[in-house]
Formats: structure tokens, sequence, C-alpha cells
């Protein structure tokens, strides 16, 4: 957990970078509710504090980069009372969770205030916050700057715009050896595949692997060690569900964005996958 929280801190620095210091104060406030929340839940029901093991840290960091910058901060405590209280604790806590608890508080917050969470707004350099598409919404995505969309100079949640950050916290996460690269890899390949079928453009495609959440839920939400499969072969079966799906809601759905539902999805299909394709003992054939 705590190589999680280093991992995510590129994306912190750079959310607070691109919208200001409201940016950081989310994230403060968000983490703190799930840690407080951990606390008081434990407490009160008189189980053991697991407050130490930083997971409800890294739930708090994570659903907050899973904000657009103008999300009013009680709406943000919301998050983190589904996330922590209703997604985790009430399954049993840290392993016992059958989703991912951001992703549950994401999507929560994404049905019940939806105007809130499409806000996008991205700080002139200058003066002001100001409203921005995000990549999704533009239907000609050949016409988008590759250097704004990589930098993140543009609308979209606090830790989704910035790909530098994301693949930095990416990269630290695979020398460290915390997650593999397998479900991230195969994820973005599958999408990356799927769009040029669809539109017979490899920078279009590119452009559509960088936009909304692909990237981050890749590496921070469908990795969770929980709610994922355990075998290579598991991890394969288990990254291109989730490539599918957000290509087909993407292009199908109603909402341009499609990774938090994919991930959703497949993570109750984790129970079958880790059935039928289980990792080979040790020492066995």
């Amino acid at each position: 957990m705590g190589n999680v929280v280093i991992a995510l801190l590129p994306a912190v620095l750079a959310a607070g970078l691109i919208f200001g210091v409201q940016a950081l104060v989310l994230v403060a406030v968000t983490t703190l509710a799930c840690v407080a929340f951990e606390y008081i839940y434990e407490k009160l029901l008189k189980k053991s504090n697991t407050v130490g093991d930083l997971s409800a840290v890294v739930t708090g960091i994570i659903l907050a980069l899973n904000m657009p910058v103008g999300m009013p901060l009680w709406i943000a405590v919301v998050g983190a009372f589904v996330a922590i209280v209703i997604t985790k604790q009430l399954f049993g806590g840290l392993g016992y969770n059958f989703a991912n608890p951001a992703l549950v508080g994401r999507i929560v917050l994404f049905l019940g205030f939806t105007s809130r969470m499409t806000a996008y707004v991205y700080p002139d350099m200058a003066v002001d916050a100001l409203a921005s598409a995000t990549p999704l919404a533009v239907a000609d995505k050949t016409t988008l700057p590759l250097l704004d969309v990589f930098l993140g100079f543009r609308g979209g949640m606090m830790g989704e715009v910035c790909v530098l950050a994301i693949l930095l916290g990416f990269a630290y996460l695979v020398a460290t050896r915390t997650i593999q690269a397998t479900i991230p890899v195969t994820i973005v390949a599958t999408v990356f595949i799927l769009t040029t079928l669809n539109t017979g453009d490899p920078y279009a495609a590119l452009i559509e692997c960088m936009s909304g959440g692909l990237l981050f839920g890749s590496v921070f939400m469908a990795t969770d060690y929980v709610t994922s499969p355990m075998s290579k072969n598991g991890m394969l079966v288990y990254g291109v569900g989730i490539g599918i799906l957000t290509t087909v809601i993407r292009l199908f759905g109603s909402y341009p964005e499609g990774m938090s539902f994919a991930i959703l999805i497949m993570n109750a299909f984790t129970p079958l996958i880790n059935s039928y394709i289980k990792p080979k003992h040790f020492g066995g054939k």
C-alpha cells in the first residue's frame, strides 16, 4: 500500500499543478474522510484497527483523483462513505470486498451526482477556471494535440488527465514488483486494436487510449489484488474483457466513458476466472 501511495504522488502533484490548490484540498479531504470512516466503523464494532495498513489512504487518494476539481467537498465525503463503509467494511474489510472500493465510490457519485461529476474544468494558466471538453467528447480526435493530451492540459477527472504522471506511477509499481504489467498492458492494447479497427486511424485510437479513465483505471484500479485474477492467463482474460467492454460502451453506450463499468463487471467475473484458470502449484507441471 505504501508503494501505491508513492506511485500516486505524481498524479496528485500533476493535479495540483494543472488544477490548482483546490485539487490538493479535495485529495486531502477525501483521504481524511476515508481514514476517519474506517477508524470510526472499526471502533464502533470493536474490531481491530486497520488504518495503519494504508488501504484507506490509497482508497481516498484514488477516489479523489476520480473526481473533477470542482466537486463539492461534502459530495466527496459521501463517496468516501460509500467506498469505505458500504463497499469495504460491510463485506468484511480488506481482502473481502467484491470490487475496488474507490471504483464503486466513483460509480455511485457518477450516477447520483452526474452533473457534478461531468463538470470538467481546467485552470487558465494566468487567470481563472475555464470549461473544457474532454477528449472523449471530441468527435474528431485527430484534431487534438498529442502533447496537450499527454501532459494533461485538458478537461477531465483530476488524476486521469496527465498521462505522464500515470506512466511514472506505473513504472514505479512494476519496478517495485507491486503489480505486474500484464493487466494494464492487455487492457490498453485491446482498446487500441479495437478502436483502430473501428476508426481505421491509429492516431485517433492512441488519443482514445490516453483519454478518460482508461490509463488511470488500468494501473490503479483494475490491478487491485482482491478483485483481479491470480494467474497470468487469468489476468490476460481479465484485461481483454475490460478492454472489450470499455470499447463497446464507448462506441455504442450512452456514456462516453466505459472504463469504470467495465472494471466493475470483470471484478464480478474474477472468481469464475480464478476457478477455471488456476495458477500452477509450486513444483507442479
